[in-house]
């Protein structure tokens, strides 16, 4: 194979050049071509003979790229595949020994070649030569653009900030500046892309020799004596920048440092100052925080105890109130029972009354029956008188029966006027009684008037302490209602916790297995945790059975209270065959589904304290979760 570029005048087409770099990059990685001379010098295998030398690695690593990504048309492409192939094994396959970090020291450190004590042009430039130029139809000269060198420069690692081709009345010069940072990395850059051009014999000592012709680029940086040059670059770096040293730009740069620590020093103590400034306020705010926490603490724990006095006076004033109630219903009660003799009582006298009447009537009737009678009777004794004057001479006889007849009339009269002053007696009497009856029916009337009004006023203030007790109750059922979403919440919370301690979750009415378990190892061996688990689930069937209710209600200090009746078939059939145990535990369920869900019939979970055997409150579940999170927040912060 060939080994390089001036061993042929053939060239690659442009699709065969990377295929071409990949066989070259092979053949460096199987030894076939030498690069490396030393320790700490290599050299370019592809390289003309005359021109062979040998580099440090950065210097080949800048050679090869350079050529690889050359965009002169005098370089043959498979020369550049070459190159480009010797730059990917120098990267990937040799370990660099003699390349210091650009950020370890400062540049006239880092390289021995340059004396701190030798004045350039600052800001760092460099001066390129002998561009190719041409001529144009008006007699102008123009030539590469600066962007593109610029470009170029970038691409091989120079870093450039930009390219200023110089142009006179003639037009473009063949000169160009380029302009690198400011800082000791520009420095850095400035110093390789002139040891790239001396090392490539194009650097400044050749330009201005007069051993050989010129071609190609020549370049180098700007010092004291071209800022003192009388020509076009001289000028415009007169122009552009001031003659330092290193020594001076190094001194400089450590008063702008000491300026800079000074400054940074006085913001930090400002700094530190308003730090603590603000640590005391905070400082404050948190002592001004914690006694506002304390008196809200106090003032919520007065409220609680203010509460429970309203509450507990509240309940003492419903139950003088259902106490004052009562009494009233009595009295009430009483008031209406004797409303009602007094109402039977009139109705029996009004009827006596009646019948009385009925009787005078009667009685009226006959006296005027009576009267009559006399009357007729006079009549007829007056007739008869005249009769007896008429016959008087006659019948003797007569007149004694006619004088009798007289006394007997006269005694009938006197019959008549007694029976007359009987009868104005009675009207009298009559009179009387009516006046004494309407007397009483008016006090009556007033007395019954008296006490509906009495009635309708307790029936008023009974309304308003009805509605008093209305509005308590729906306070008090908002209040367990907000008690039982913050209980409900509380268990959803410790639901996420890990269960230890005293307070737990308990699922109430969950049948305890252990009994059953307990007694099926005394009657089976092997089968005895599946027999066991056959009878829980049965058992757990049960439970759920909203028609099996072996309870019963008995009165406990003036209270119903459910108990389990004695004389259920299947209790009592489980206590004979499993035992007192699985009795305990069933009835347990039992009472536990009805009292927190005996219409559901299903398990429910309560924070239950099974230190003390019993239900949890709500505030030992707040402490425990409060004891939980300082817990948590604890090993959060130690790891």
């Amino acid at each position: 194979m060939v080994h390089s570029s001036s061993d042929e005048d053939t060239d690659v087409s442009e699709s065969e050049i990377n295929e071409y770099e990949d066989k070259a990059y092979e053949e460096l990685k199987n030894g076939s071509q030498n690069v490396k001379t030393s320790d700490e010098t290599f050299t370019c295998p592809y390289c003309p003979k005359k021109r062979k030398r040998d580099y440090l690695y950065r210097d080949l690593v800048q050679h090869a790229s350079g050529v690889g990504q050359s965009s002169s048309q005098k370089r043959k492409k498979r020369d550049k595949a070459n190159h480009m192939a010797l730059v990917k094994y120098l990267e990937k396959d040799l370990m660099t020994v003699d390349v210091p970090s650009k950020d370890s020291k400062l540049a006239g450190e880092s390289d021995p070649s340059v004396d701190s004590g030798e004045q350039f042009v600052w800001p760092w430039i460099g001066i390129v030569v002998n561009i190719p130029t041409r001529w144009t139809e008006d007699g102008r000269c123009i030539g590469e653009s600066g962007s593109r060198l610029r470009d170029e420069y970038r691409s091989r690692g120079f870093n450039p900030v930009r390219v200023n081709p110089l142009w006179n009345f003639r037009g473009f010069s063949g000169t160009a500046l380029v302009e690198f940072n400011k800082d000791w990395l520009g420095l850095d850059n400035a110093l390789a892309f002139e040891r790239t051009y001396e090392l490539d014999h194009h650097g400044k000592k050749h330009w201005f020799s007069n051993s050989e012709q010129k071609s190609g680029l020549y370049a180098w940086v700007a010092r004291a004596d071209d800022y003192g040059m009388k020509n076009i670059y001289g000028e415009h770096l007169q122009k552009m920048g001031d003659i330092k040293t290193i020594s001076e730009l190094m001194e400089e740069e450590a008063r702008k440092q000491d300026k800079l620590v000074s400054n940074l020093n006085n913001i930090i103590q400002v700094k530190n100052q308003h730090l603590k400034e603000i640590e005391v306020r905070c400082d404050e705010t948190t002592n001004k925080i914690n006694l506002a926490m304390m008196e809200k603490d106090k003032l919520i724990q007065a409220y609680n105890e203010e509460i429970k006095k309203i509450q507990s006076s509240a309940r003492d004033h419903l139950k003088r109130i259902f106490i004052d109630h009562e009494k009233l219903k009595m009295k009430l009660e009483s008031q209406k029972n004797e409303l009602e003799l007094q109402k039977i009582e009139l109705e029996k006298r009004d009827a006596h009354n009646e019948s009385e009447r009925k009787k005078l009537a009667e009685e009226i009737k006959e006296n005027a029956t009576k009267n009559s009678s006399v009357q007729m009777a006079s009549l007829e004794q007056m007739k008869a008188g005249e009769n007896v004057m008429k016959l008087a001479e006659d019948q003797k006889r007569q007149k004694e029966q006619l004088h009798a007849k007289i006394i007997m009339l006269k005694k009938q009269l006197d019959a008549k006027q007694e029976l007359e002053l009987e009868i104005q007696q009675l009207k009298g009497s009559l009179n009387v009684f009516k006046h004494m009856k309407d007397d009483e029916d008016a006090e009556v009337l007033k007395k019954v008037d008296t006490l509906q009004k009495d009635l309708r006023d307790k029936e008023q203030s009974l309304e308003d302490l009805d509605e008093l007790n209305q509005t308590l109750i729906i306070k008090e059922r908002e209040s367990n209602d907000e008690l039982q979403e913050a209980r409900q919440a509380l268990v959803n919370g410790i639901k996420e916790l890990p269960s230890h301690g005293n307070i737990r979750l308990k699922r109430m009415g969950e049948l305890d297995t252990r009994p059953f378990l307990q007694a099926m190892k005394k009657i089976y061996n092997e089968e005895a945790e599946e027999k066991a688990s056959e009878l829980c689930s049965l058992w757990e069937e049960h439970l759920k059975n909203p028609d099996w209710h072996p309870f019963k209600v008995i009165m406990v200090e003036g209270k119903e209270k459910e108990i389990i009746r004695d004389d259920d078939e299947k209790l009592n059939g489980l206590k004979n065959d499993l035992g007192e145990g699985a009795y305990k535990a069933v009835v347990q369920a039992l009472l536990e589904i009805n009292e927190h869900n005996p219409s559901g019939r299903y398990l429910t979970s309560v924070l239950w304290n099974y230190k003390e055997g019993r239900r949890a409150t709500l505030k030992e579940g707040a402490q425990f979760l409060l004891k939980q999170w300082k817990i948590l927040k604890r090993k959060r912060g130690m790891a």
